[in-house]
């Protein structure tokens, strides 16, 4: 290092300074006496006794300033990014308040698929129920400052005024509201263990698997030469690209489709256009041509009638008349981007295996770090892919499809009833249907296929409503014939209790019940309780099982358990939807994708020949960006909005932390300060995509 001149080193031409130089190590932030060293530390000293030391000079007080000051340096820092921070978040909080978008607005609510009277309702009882704990917030503050001990003995004695009715309302609520909510709440702590137990087991399925290193294997493997279609398993499969409205995407997924390997003469491509807008419907047609041009086996669909969302879609083209000539067919959503050996790990273990009828492949993410809302979604995913569909894929040979980067054997499809119309959740339909059929299925946990997940809280809650109503409109259509089949009684149970009850139904009830209405009414009336294992410990221990699959993502455990519990809302109110077959429950929004591929990428996906220039099947980028520049400018801006369900709970879990503050309950008040901070967060819009 060079010396320092001035007032932190010496004086020119004096000693006035003169000390131990110091030298700081800078390859470890995280700075340590030990990685402090003078010039003189490699030369020995002699000392008076005759023995040698290592070492011309101890390290000194000096020394130790030195490390005490870059250690505050690096506090302050941090207090300043903090600082920062949320000077940031206060400002876009101020800033989405004064705007005063809501999520009430017609246009909002027609785009998410709620019925406004459902909405209407729920938000009412919200309202009211806040109404209600700031009443009796205020009765309580009342009672604890003039003293009214109402546990006192004195309590059987008449009392006047404002102390006699609250007296009333003390005997009354002990004698008929308490038993109520305390049956509530043990029915409610019942349905969590049982939950509990059913996460917990398939965390340990997943530890066996990865002990006993199981993995399915196909029984006959393709030959490496792709181009000989003697040479191998390589049988003819169809690919299809359902897409809507999805001009951010379709250049890459359809890129990546064309460069699967496998010989051309056995595949073709099916890019399925339902999108409504004349510009995206011209430059998806025209990508397909480029292609052509390049030899491409790939075709273009667009259908004039877009009844039946993607099922629909998928239906339609399943009734080309060269779909028989066919025996596989994959399916890939517009933002999915397979690798090119995608069908060659896939489909050979069809090959001597006439019961499969299903290969999925997992899900990667090429946007999971870039907002907290993205990071919370990845370990959600992870927990999904690596636990849930790994453990039901070995153990029971069934799960539900993902609706992308899978594989249908065609005559599994056909058996089943092919693609139904009847909810919006058409991949779990067509799973259960083919599993009473006896159709197995396999899911391959180290097959990935890149895709984006939502990084708007706006489009993760349309998407979120959807996967959690449909499945209940499902479960309504398919229990007579869960019931009528043929299969095991087991298989009946698991789908019934396990697939739907379970992990459709009770956790989302239970969720939102226990831990946004009955811990709040608990404060306002604790001679009903809950205890604090249900509160705290309980819920701990399963956000660590859900996030053992992505272990990066551990510094996000209290956030991901927060953000659970807050989605509880959005999941509860699609459930009921759903299993009432109200009017939003049929609704399908595409989930709005922001094309996180780079040109680079695209350019990469391009046939060799026409990497360096600008026509043929690469991506013509300058003039696409032109045409979604001006199709922006026509079309609405995007905005961050104010949730006022999400709001509105953040002040009722507040308030019933300012009531516990009164009964002195430490892990009931730190539990629902933070959730109700939660709550405001996602009430303001605050945790994803922050638009300018």
């Amino acid at each position: 290092m060079a010396p320092w001149s001035g007032l932190w080193g010496a004086k020119a031409g004096g000693d006035a300074y003169r000390g131990t130089p110091v030298v700081v190590k800078m390859e470890n932030p995280n700075w340590s006496i030990s990685e402090i060293s003078s010039p003189e530390d490699d030369d020995e000293e002699i000392l008076a006794t005759g023995a040698r030391r290592k070492g011309g000079r101890t390290k000194n007080a000096k020394q130790i300033r030195w490390v005490l000051l870059l250690k505050a340096h690096r506090a302050a820092g941090c207090l300043a990014s903090l600082a920062s921070a949320a000077v940031a978040l206060g400002g876009a909080a101020r800033r989405r308040v004064a705007a005063g978008r809501t999520d009430a607005e017609a246009g909002v609510v027609a785009a998410t698929g709620e019925s406004p009277v459902v909405r209407s309702r729920f938000y009412a009882f919200i309202k009211a129920f806040l109404a209600v704990s700031l009443l009796l917030l205020f009765v309580e503050v009342a009672a604890y400052i003039n003293g009214w001990d109402l546990a006192d003995s004195a309590l059987a004695l008449p009392v006047l005024g404002l102390e006699s009715l609250y007296a009333s309302w003390f005997r009354f609520r002990a004698a008929y509201v308490a038993p109520g909510i305390q049956f509530l709440t043990d029915a409610c702590v019942v349905l969590f263990l049982i939950q509990s137990a059913d996460r917990l087991i398939q965390c340990l399925g997943c530890f066996y698997i990865r002990l006993k290193r199981i993995k399915p294997t196909p029984k006959s493997t393709a030959l490496p030469d792709a181009e000989d279609p003697d040479a191998g398993y390589y049988p003819m499969v169809l690919v299809q690209i359902p897409m809507c409205n999805e001009k951010e995407v379709y250049q890459q997924s359809i890129a990546a489709v064309c460069n699967l390997d496998w010989p051309k003469s056995n595949f073709l491509v099916q890019v399925l256009d339902d999108s409504d807008d004349p510009l995206t419907q011209t430059l998806i047609r025209e990508e397909v041509a480029k292609w052509q041009q390049q030899g491409a086996r790939i075709v273009y669909r667009h259908r004039v009638l877009r009844d039946g969302y993607k099922a629909g879609n998928l239906k339609s083209a399943m009734s080309c008349s060269y779909v028989r000539d066919y025996e596989f067919v994959a399916i890939f959503d517009a933002d999915f981007q397979p690798n090119p050996d995608f069908l060659k790990r896939t489909v050979p273990h069809f090959k001597d295996n006439e019961e499969l009828g299903l290969v999925q492949a997992r899900w990667s993410f090429v946007n999971k770090d870039e907002n907290l809302l993205t990071r919370l979604q990845y370990i959600n995913l992870c927990f999904h892919f690596e636990v849930e569909q790994q453990v039901n894929g070995v153990f029971l040979n069934f799960f539900g499809f993902n609706g992308t980067a899978g594989v249908w054997r065609i005559k599994a499809l056909e058996d089943s009833g092919g693609w139904m119309e009847r909810t919006t959740v058409e991949d779990m339909d067509i799973a259960v249907r083919a599993h009473l059929h006896g159709w197995k299925f396999i899911f391959l946990n180290d097959v990935e296929c890149q895709c984006e997940l939502p990084e708007s809280y706006e489009a993760y809650r349309k998407q979120q409503h959807r996967w959690h109503s449909g499945p209940m409109q499902l479960f309504r259509l398919c229990l007579p014939d869960i019931i009528k089949c043929k299969i095991t009684f087991w298989k009946k149970a698991n789908l019934i209790f396990l697939f739907f009850l379970l992990r459709k139904l009770i956790l989302p009830f239970y969720s939102f019940t226990l831990f946004c209405i009955i811990l709040p009414m608990t404060m306002f009336v604790p001679e009903a309780e809950l205890p604090d294992w249900v509160v705290c410990y309980i819920p701990a221990l399963m956000s660590l099982l859900n996030i053992l699959p992505s272990p990066k993502s551990f510094p996000f455990i209290i956030p991901y358990l927060l953000f659970e519990n807050t989605m509880s809302v959005t999941k509860f109110n699609a459930m009921i939807s759903g299993l009432f077959q109200l009017g939003s429950a049929y609704e399908w929004v595409v989930t709005k994708k922001s094309g996180r591929s780079s040109e680079g990428d695209l350019i990469s996906l391009a046939p060799k020949e026409l990497k360096h220039q600008k026509t043929g099947s690469a991506p013509n980028l300058d003039a696409v960006a032109k045409e979604q520049l001006a199709s922006k400018k026509d079309g609405k801006k995007k905005h961050n909005r104010i949730y006022k369900k999400e709001l509105a709970l953040s002040m009722l879990l507040l308030t019933a932390a300012a009531r516990s503050l009164l009964s002195k309950q430490g892990i009931h008040f730190y539990f629902l300060l933070f959730q109700g901070i939660s709550f405001l967060l996602v009430g303001l819009d605050l945790i994803g995509e922050q638009v300018e």
